[in-house]
């Protein structure tokens, strides 16, 4: 190759280069997550058939959107879906809530043991998800429950597994599991803050609740609505928590939560019907998070 050749191919390779970079993150994304997807699209197209009978061979027959008709039809899917949509609408304003009123803590100049602090709130999230729900799972079971003695001591009889307080004991878990990792989030956002401008308002005068209410929190709203994504996110895919509560609570079914249905279905032989949910389940999910994005890009605006 001629010196004049090398200086033209130059150019192209550094065009180039940021591409090869890119290339570590494609291919696990394409294989875990393209691929995955779309093999499950084409399988919430077909159902299963038997032909000869009983007896007879199984093979794949294209369904179209049948799968899809027959799971919406299906009692449980209204109501997973109600009760998963009423579980976000209280417990994630909550957990983010106490994410921000600790991160806020932390960020303030008076706040002392900074480091430990922020290691004892987020050892809940270090636990496994099965082991924490299994830790809560005894403190709820009334037969174990230290909880539930010492509220009878105060003559206030409840069950915090009956059908009408399992929901919010579950979302007891989820807040004490993810409100030290969204709070690390919040805090990392408050600790990238400029100094100059805290210590300009003091000198405004403001003291430092008025700071942290109408200076930091609106800097940090990017932050803020990052940990509301992703929370809307892993609250539609509720099912570890439920999963566990199962064994020991009889009002937690096999169709509590939508991914818990979809779980069940499979664990029925009825693959296209579980695919067909998790399709739908993906769809609402990322119907949800862009409208959250857009709403609150729309309040900033």
């Amino acid at each position: 190759m001629s010196r004049a050749e090398a200086r033209a191919d130059r150019p192209r390779r550094r065009t180039l280069a940021p591409y090869a970079f890119l290339v570590p993150f494609f291919v696990p994304f394409v294989l875990f997550t393209l691929l995955p997807v779309g093999y499950a699209f084409w399988q919430s197209l077909h159902k299963t058939a038997r032909t000869g009978g009983t007896f007879g061979r199984t093979h794949s027959v294209f369904s179209g959107l049948v799968q899809y008709a027959d799971v919406v039809r299906e009692p449980y899917f209204a109501d997973s879906v109600l009760r998963v949509g009423l579980f976000a609408l209280v417990q994630i304003p909550v957990m983010l809530l106490f994410a921000l009123v600790l991160a806020l803590l932390l960020d303030s100049a008076v706040a002392r043991l900074k480091r430990f602090f922020r290691l004892v709130y987020f050892v809940p999230y270090g636990i496994p998800g099965v082991v924490a729900a299994l830790m809560w799972a005894s403190l709820y079971d009334p037969r174990l429950s230290p909880i539930t003695d010492l509220l009878g001591s105060a003559g206030i009889r409840v069950d915090l597994l009956g059908p009408h307080l399992v929901l919010w004991s579950i979302g007891n878990v989820v807040t004490w599991t993810y409100t030290g990792y969204n709070m690390l989030i919040l805090y990392s956002a408050l600790q990238a803050l400029p100094v100059d401008i805290e210590e300009a308002a003091r000198v405004d005068g403001a003291g430092g609740w008025t700071i942290a209410l109408r200076v930091k929190v609106p800097l940090i709203r990017p932050a803020l609505v990052l940990t509301g994504v992703f929370s809307i996110i892993g609250t539609l895919q509720l099912f570890t928590e439920p999963q566990v509560f199962r064994s020991i609570a009889t009002s937690v079914t096999s169709t509590y939560t939508p991914n818990l249905a979809a779980y069940s279905l499979t664990a029925g032989d009825d693959y296209g019907g579980a695919a067909a949910l998790s399709v739908l389940l993906a769809t609402v999910t990322f119907a949800l998070s862009f409208a959250f994005l857009r709403l609150t890009n729309r309040r900033q605006g």
